[in-house]
This record gives C-alpha cells, structure tokens and sequence, in this order.
C-alpha cells in the first residue's frame, strides 16, 4: 500500500503547493491514468518478479513511456519506495513500468540483468493493451538501477540474455522465434550507474555490494565483464544521458567519464550531466531541478518529447 500513499500524497501536495489556478497536470494524472500494481513478468528461480504500471485510460494515443528500475547494489533496495523518483515523468506525460528483480541472495550475476531485460520485453509485448508508445521508450534509473537501465537499453539479443523471456511467438504456431528479437528503446538515464562491474569486485575500488553479486562463480571475471556497459559500447546504441556527482563514494565518477568517452568515440548520441561535489545521489534541490532540465532537453533533442 505504500506505493499508493506516496502516489496521492504528492500529487496532493502538488495541487496545494500549486495553488487552484496551477494543478492541471497532476489532476491530470488522477483523471487520466490508471494503476496496475505487482503484475508478474517473469518467474524464474521460483522467484514472481513483478512490476508496477502507471498507463493512461485511454490507450488509443499511445504515451512515451518510462522503464524504471530501482537502485539497491543489486543486493537491495523495492519497488515500492521509488514513487517520487519518476513523479517528474508523469508531470511530462510518460506512462511508468516500475520494475523490480532478483537480488544477489536469490541468483547472482547475470539474473537481475536477465530481468530488467524480460520486463523491457514485457513492455513492449504490452504496449497496445496499456498504451505504451513503443518507439518513445526510455529506460532508466538510480545507482544500480542505473546500470540496469544501461545494460537493458545497450545489450543486443546476441549477448544471449534474454533467453528466459517469456516466449515470443510472431506466427502464433505455439513456438518459440527462431531469434530473440532486438528490443530497441528511444534513449536512457543513466543515474550515476555502475559502468565496469569488473573494477567494483576486484581491485582499489572493489565494494561489497558488487562482490556479493558476483559472489563465488567459477567464471567471475568473464561475467562481470559480460554485464559491464563498457563492454557493450558500439555504434547504433541509443542516446545516453549519464548524471554522476564527481565525488561519489559509491560508484565512481570515472565510471561516468569512462562510459562518456567510450559512447562519443564511436559516435553515440550521448551526454555526461556532472553534480560539482555531488556525492552518491544526495544532490540538493537547485541539483536535481538542473538535472530534470537536462533530461527534458535531451528528452526534447531526440524527439521523445514534442
């Protein structure tokens, strides 16, 4: 239930905050949208994973729609407490997938990936029932949300990780495509996300949340690179915005500047939004209101907002 009391507490706090002349969009939103919550996409390891659905009522003008995946080192962190970090999406008319996955004491490295990846595949089977505009799909999120948001958006179907998706059946003869198809998204996120997961296990950075992840597999080292978004870099990725506090304790700020690089290298739309002293995400009010500035610029710039 908290999700619904964070939900209409700040869109009642907004009416009142904005006075009875400036409300149209958050009425809007109590008018206009619908909530499913806790709809399974996926059962793996005997683990339901489920997601939360903001979509509007009427599905017959599809909205660009925001895929969004909450942080935690993958070890941590629910769903239900992510509320007010898309509030901002819904003002700016997106539809909202909230998802959530396996954490490391359920499955290790790669399964949250293979989530995050089943529930884009999710969203995109679901979009004419919910009114999801396929071709306006941003994935994002914060800390290891964020890398999930880069590994679901970059990955191709050939890295070989979305093979417990449910089924795609193009032909409805009952089996499965002979391919996975490719789930291309309109742009990413990226909220001071892990981009080198091999550099976080072992070394001067190693944190414990990602030894954890990766735990004691025999091939650590070639799965940490497979689930790292540098390792992914090429040509034809989508455009990439990365926000990161150059002083964050957490993940490292060279994982943004590393990423950057690599992205403008081979010509990926991409930008790198830096918080001057920023730490792991406690960015104060004037930080975070330039930050959402950045992302409707970049949201505007590739034609995912008119």
């Amino acid at each position: 239930m908290i999700r619904y009391f964070f939900l209409a507490f700040a869109l009642t706090c907004s009416c009142l905050a904005k006075g009875q002349n400036d409300i149209p969009w958050s009425v809007r939103i109590l008018q206009d949208y619908r909530m499913i919550a806790d709809a399974t996409y996926l059962v793996a390891d005997g683990y339901e994973a489920k997601l939360d659905i903001i979509a509007p009522r009427d599905t017959s003008l599809p909205l660009p729609t925001l895929m969004y995946i909450h942080g935690g080192g993958w070890v941590g962190g629910d769903k239900d407490n992510s509320y007010l970090r898309f509030l901002p999406y819904l003002e700016m008319g997106f539809a909202v997938v909230n998802v959530e996955y396996r954490f490391a004491s359920t499955a290790l490295a790669p399964a949250a990936v293979e989530d995050c990846r089943c529930a884009l595949r999710w969203l995109i089977n679901h979009a004419e029932e919910y009114g999801f505009d396929k071709n306006r799909i941003v994935v994002s999120g914060h800390s290891a949300g964020g890398h999930l948001s880069l590994t679901t958006g970059m990955l191709s179907s050939s890295v070989g990780l979305d093979r417990r998706c449910p089924a795609v059946d193009p032909n409805g003869t009952g089996r499965r495509a002979a391919h996975e198809p490719e789930m291309p998204v309109a742009g990413i996120v990226n909220w001071y996300g892990i981009t080198d997961v091999l550099d976080l296990v072992k070394g001067p950075n190693a944190k414990f949340y990602a030894i954890q992840w990766i735990g004691g597999l025999p091939d650590w080292k070639a799965v940490a690179r497979r689930v790292s978004p540098v390792e992914h870099v090429q040509d034809g990725l989508p455009p990439i915005l990365t926000i990161h506090g150059d002083a964050d304790l957490i993940v490292p700020y060279e994982h943004a500047v590393r990423l950057h690089g690599l992205l403008s290298k081979v010509n990926v739309q991409n930008k790198l939004h830096t918080i001057p002293g920023g730490g792991h995400g406690d960015f104060n009010l004037k930080e975070n209101k330039e930050a959402f500035q950045v992302i409707r610029e970049f949201l505007k710039k590739h034609s995912i907002l008119n």
